[in-house]
């Protein structure tokens, strides 16, 4: 899994947990609705941290606690 994958992973993983839509969690969030269904659809496999951290404070959460998650632990090299 590469790190776009892993992101939008989370995202869904984050909204399910908290049992909103993408779409609610980017209202919450300040993301335009297009931006975030570009991360989940795949169009975006390279948010900025600025938008992670965005949709973290929509959900009064940390960065880290964002990438406190299982889909991070085994990434693909990024560099080869």
């Amino acid at each position: 899994m590469n790190i776009g994958e892993a992101v939008k992973e989370r995202i869904l993983e984050l909204c399910s947990e908290r049992n909103i839509t993408i779409n609610k969690r980017g209202t919450m969030s300040g993301v335009t609705k297009s931006t975030i269904n570009n991360i989940v659809s795949g169009r975006n496999n390279s948010t900025t941290i600025a938008t992670i951290k965005k949709l973290c404070d929509g959900l009064d959460i940390t960065v880290v606690e964002s990438f406190t998650s299982d889909v991070f632990n085994h990434l693909e090299q990024e560099i080869k």
